[in-house]
């Protein structure tokens, strides 16, 4: 028999004659699988990373198997083990190298016209207060009228739009009369001006620059903590424009009472201004940002799936954001439509460490299958066992009860089963829960230890 390299280079040729994988799907994902041994039921390669890994398990791995029964006639496993580190990697791109794609991508549509301006800042709730007054100080300053509202202080956490607000009242004033000074830095840019002026002996270009301003914007007061001579050098600052009445915009993460590191006449002086949060946006809010995003990097986002982000990704808009940049990569890369196993994989990396890792389609069959000593494969094909087909059902019952999926994509995920037959599964399931105690224990025993897993 020919080789195991020379087999699944037939595989290859099939998928890609067949069109049954994208050109691109293949070169990025398909390419750099290493055949490692095939006997005959199981084909096992090895990848680099877990991310490889995850992508052709998730959307790969059962047109694989298609493609050896088509070609070869048989029916194979599709095995994926990840390299040890201290071992070569042949062929396989390296970890930098997908990271440089990754980036290269990134960096194509970086900004992808998504400007921070207040006709690309999505309103809710959380932020309407804030939005208001950053669109009147910005009106204000057009017009050289002295506002009522200085300093305007933005607190709020991280990723919650801050910095889209201070920019974008520093676009508009721009926009609209372009002779104002405007001086918009971070703090950090406000020290390293400061330190480089100190060392060169120019500290009076340094206080002509930030005393002259029109209009001042500063991100991110928090980090002149401790910092005794910025903190000394912005107050004058602070003074003689707000003396003179040039407007001042300050964002920080706590509100002034709470920088108590910040010296007490910087916090009064804070306090005299008027001061708005920006809170954690809620459901429509995160629904919109995920919607508007897609639509500005020109994708075409199923609505199953902006909700099912949206349900997921809670804390910041940056980490939607990113989310969605994500998504626009791994659908580029891997050349198939956007769905819900594909968004998956882009939330469990955006996630932080402090928050569990998503629950997937796959850990859940995975759980349900050892449990019913059955393979997932099994729960996923049209095998009617009453062994499997229990399997099947509970499965299928679990996942809409953690993921609160649509029930179509539910089918999309048990081998494109229709939406009566995940309906029937699920009411099946319930039914006999509520008859069975054993069931019962049984089937919230399989969604604790999934739940528990998540959280490890």
């Amino acid at each position: 028999m020919n080789s195991f390299e020379e087999m699944f280079e037939r595989v290859k040729n099939y998928c890609i004659e067949m069109n049954k994988i994208p050109g691109i799907g293949v070169n990025t994902w398909i390419a750099p699988l290493k055949p490692v041994s095939f006997d005959g039921s199981e084909a096992v390669f090895s990848v680099l990373t877990d991310f490889q890994k995850r992508i052709v398990m998730s959307q790969y791995a059962p047109i694989l198997e298609e493609a050896f029964l088509n070609v070869y006639g048989l029916n194979v496993k599709l095995i994926i083990n990840v390299e040890a580190k201290d071992q070569p990697s042949g062929s396989a791109p390296t970890v930098a190298e997908l990271e440089q794609k990754n980036a290269e991508l990134e960096q194509s549509f970086k900004f992808a016209n998504y400007d921070y301006t207040f006709d690309t800042f999505i309103e809710g709730p959380s932020n309407s207060f804030a939005l208001a007054c950053s669109k009147s100080v910005a009106k204000n300053c057009v017009e050289n009228e002295v506002s009522g509202y200085n300093p305007l202080f933005i607190y709020g956490p991280s990723g919650m739009g801050k910095t889209h607000l201070i920019t974008a009242i520093a676009k508009e004033v721009q926009k609209n009369n372009p002779d104002i000074n405007i001086v918009y830095v971070t703090s950090e840019t406000f020290g390293n001006d400061l330190i480089s002026a100190l060392k060169t002996n120019l500290i009076s270009d340094f206080q002509e620059k930030y005393r002259n301003a029109d209009i001042l914007l500063i991100d991110d007061i928090q980090f002149f903590a401790g910092k005794e001579r910025m903190q000394e050098e912005f107050f004058h600052t602070f003074y003689k424009l707000h003396e003179e009445g040039k407007q001042i915009v300050i964002t920080s993460d706590k509100p002034p009472r709470e920088l108590v590191t910040l010296e007490y006449r910087l916090r009064t002086r804070f306090e005299g201004g008027l001061i708005a949060d920006i809170s954690a946006p809620d459901y429509e809010t995160r629904l919109a940002i995920i919607n508007r995003k897609s639509e500005l990097l020109g994708m075409q986002m199923p609505s199953e799936v902006s909700e099912f982000m949206a349900n997921r990704l809670k804390s910041n808009i940056r980490q939607l954001e990113g989310a969605v940049k994500k998504l626009k990569a791994l659908n580029h890369f891997a050349g198939s439509p956007i769905s819900i196993s594909m968004a998956q994989s882009v939330i469990r990396d955006v996630l932080t460490d402090e928050q569990p890792i998503p629950i997937t389609v796959e850990k859940i069959i995975s759980e349900v299958s050892t449990v019913y000593g059955v393979s997932p494969e099994d729960i996923r094909s049209n095998k009617r066992s009453q062994q499997i087909s229990i399997a099947r059902k509970v499965a299928i019952y679990v996942v809409r009860e953690i993921t609160q999926m649509p029930l179509a994509s539910i089918g999309t995920e048990f081998g494109g089963r229709d939406h009566s037959t995940i309906v029937y599964s699920i009411n099946n399931v319930s039914e006999a829960i509520n008859k069975d105690p054993n069931l019962n224990t049984l089937v919230n025993d399989i969604i604790k230890n999934i739940r528990d897993k998540s959280k490890i």
